[in-house]
């Protein structure tokens, strides 16, 4: 993840294939409206054929949202920023990962594109259900309403000022993360799991550099 600059114009080539790189690029509500109706139908199941509670299906369905959190910190500091010297492994987290990193300002690539996200969602929700059984069908629906927020999220904070004053310190510890140190600040949709295991950036004495902050922006046009 260390590069001479950040670049602040245009994205990075990730194929050769033209029809590859297409399949690499996204917007947030087409995954928004690809999963909603999912989330929806499974929990609706649960409750009405499976015969879970409401109260159960709440429950279990906001525990796999917070569970989301952990999932989304260990695999950003664990996968996304896996450090080899292997010129393959390398080519895979900047596919995965790096080339936000380097062009941060390509809003094109903040969600995974819909058939590589299916293919992943699919497999998540078998692993869970060899777990889970049926509370699979309350479980993965938070999962992936996390999923979604954390996307919203990192969105928001490369497109605009936080909203909210309490969510100026998420916005800072996500900009640091970017132009301070990749081997802090890795939570985005929450900072919790950073405070917890000690990666979190002491906001008090970092100085707020706002022209760095531009330019992990995106261009208003």
């Amino acid at each position: 993840m260390k590069f001479d600059k950040i670049k602040n114009k245009g994205q990075a080539r990730l194929f050769e294939s033209r029809y590859l790189e297409m399949l690499t690029k996204t917007h947030p509500l087409v995954i928004w409206a690809m999963y909603v109706p999912i989330i929806s139908y499974m929990l609706y199941y649960s409750n009405t054929t499976l015969d879970f509670s409401i109260a159960r299906v709440i429950t279990v369905f906001l525990g796999a949202m917070f569970f989301w959190t952990l999932f989304e910190y260990i695999m950003h500091r664990y996968l996304f920023h896996f450090s080899s010297d292997s010129p393959r492994v390398k080519r895979i987290i900047y596919v995965m990962h790096g080339n936000h990193h380097e062009y941060p300002r390509d809003k094109q690539r903040l969600f995974m594109p819909p058939v590589p996200s299916l293919i992943l969602a699919s497999i998540i929700f078998g692993t869970q259900y060899l777990f889970l059984r049926e509370y699979t069908f309350m479980f993965f629906p938070g999962f992936i309403l996390g999923y979604l927020i954390y996307g919203s999220m990192h969105y928001a904070i490369h497109a605009w000022n936080p909203p909210a004053k309490f969510l100026k310190p998420l916005w800072r510890n996500h900009h640091l993360h970017h132009y301070k140190g990749d081997e802090k600040g890795f939570g985005v949709s929450s900072s919790i799991w950073d405070h917890i295991f000690g990666t979190s950036f002491d906001l008090e004495k970092e100085k707020e550099d706002k022209e760095k902050v531009r330019e992990l922006m995106f261009n208003k046009q």
